[in-house]
């Protein structure tokens, strides 16, 4: 799974926005803020194509925590991009 294209990762006071850019413009209005968290896995999914496992063992070795207390985040932060349509399978 990889983020669609047209988004941009920026930090801008502190705090993690995903800003779309060009044609995305038009269909997502506003910006995507994102914890720290879901700035790492956009980060992921944008180096192109990953599983939850492959997000899961990444954020795992970034964090230095056990997959029980990654995967939950994994999973419900991929369901809202997907739920979104932002995502590419």
């Amino acid at each position: 799974m990889k983020v669609k294209d047209g988004f941009l990762l920026r930090q801008v006071a502190g705090a993690w926005m995903a800003v779309p850019v060009g044609e995305r413009l038009a269909q997502v209005r506003g910006l995507i803020s994102l914890n720290e968290t879901g700035a790492s896995i956009w980060r992921l999914l944008e180096e192109g194509c990953r599983t939850e496992e492959e997000l899961v063992s990444a954020l795992c070795e970034e964090y230095g925590e056990e997959r029980e207390a990654i995967a939950p985040a994994v999973e419900s932060f991929t369901a809202q991009l997907r739920a979104q349509g932002l995502l590419e399978e």
